[in-house]
């Protein structure tokens, strides 16, 4: 009960950061005599979503759309080639390399190719959001499948299991808290790739509407933008953090959390129950 108050009582401290930040940007704004089209207050902002509530939330739910899409591809694609240069020394010294070598490459360059090969749908935005949230999950799911005890995989081949029990049995539950923490990097960077694919080739989205309110010097729309676009990376975020919780209960992370207040077994423990499935 205690644990559950600490955290209302986080939240509560964190509105009313932002209520009082916001209560300063109004009086600043008003009391400086700062124009509309360079810094609109916080009331105009609200005043302009409340005028055009259902057009915004749709182009907020096809960014989100989109992003999901890319995320969820980057996640199959980053974890399975993390378990391929894991496994394979030819993927090591060839995918991962080009992988790092790509990643240098500023993904807005590549953006005008996506549209050529791919067209001016969804599916160029969506490969753009998968490319620039690739790289943090595989980096991270790379290092959490290496990052097993010696001790561990001794025990394993002790009891005869095989590579794929290994994988999934040890392997990889050790590695899901750097999993997840790649993912919650990711997901913030696939919203930032369906932005920039919104901006190149989209005619929807969050993206979209700052374009055009750009160029209109449309300032309170394009902050009704970014405020959402704020939102929507709050929510993936915390939707990620909650999968966490529930995933992984015995890791240190979660220890002091409302509900994990069990001790969890050791990792001895749970490595005898992994592998006493044999070959």
């Amino acid at each position: 009960m205690k644990l559950l108050w600490k955290r209302s009582e986080n939240s509560r401290l964190a509105i009313l950061t932002i209520v009082v930040l916001l209560l300063i940007w109004e009086g600043a704004v008003r009391a400086f005599g700062v124009r509309e089209f360079l810094l609109p207050p916080p009331s105009k902002i609200f005043t302009e979503f409340l005028a055009q509530p259902g057009f915004l939330l749709m182009q907020s739910l096809d960014t989100l759309q989109t992003t999901l899409a890319g995320f969820v591809l980057a996640v199959v694609l980053g974890v399975g080639s993390a378990i391929g240069i894991v496994y394979s020394r030819f993927l090591d010294r060839t995918l991962y390399s080009l992988m790092v070598a790509l990643n240098a490459v500023p993904k807005v360059a590549l953006a005008p190719l996506f549209v050529i090969w791919l067209g001016t749908g969804s599916a160029p935005k969506i490969a753009i959001a998968m490319l620039i949230a690739i790289f943090p999950i595989l980096i991270d799911t790379v290092l959490g499948l290496k990052s097993i005890d010696p001790e561990m995989l001794n025990m394993a081949r002790a009891n005869q299991a095989s590579r794929s029990k290994v994988l999934w049995k040890i392997r990889f539950p050790n590695a899901l808290p750097s999993i997840f923490a790649g993912m919650k990097v990711g997901v913030s960077f696939a919203l930032v790739g369906t932005i920039v694919g919104e901006f190149v080739a989209g005619e929807t989205g969050l993206g979209h509407v700052i374009l055009v309110a750009q160029g209109s010097f449309d300032t309170p729309t394009v902050f009704v933008a970014l405020a959402l676009l704020c939102a929507l990376g709050v929510i993936l975020f915390k939707a990620l953090e909650w999968a966490e919780e529930r995933m992984l209960p015995w890791h240190a992370s979660q220890r002091g959390r409302p509900g994990q207040s069990h001790v969890p077994a050791s990792g001895t423990e749970r490595l005898t129950q992994l592998v006493q499935a044999k070959r």
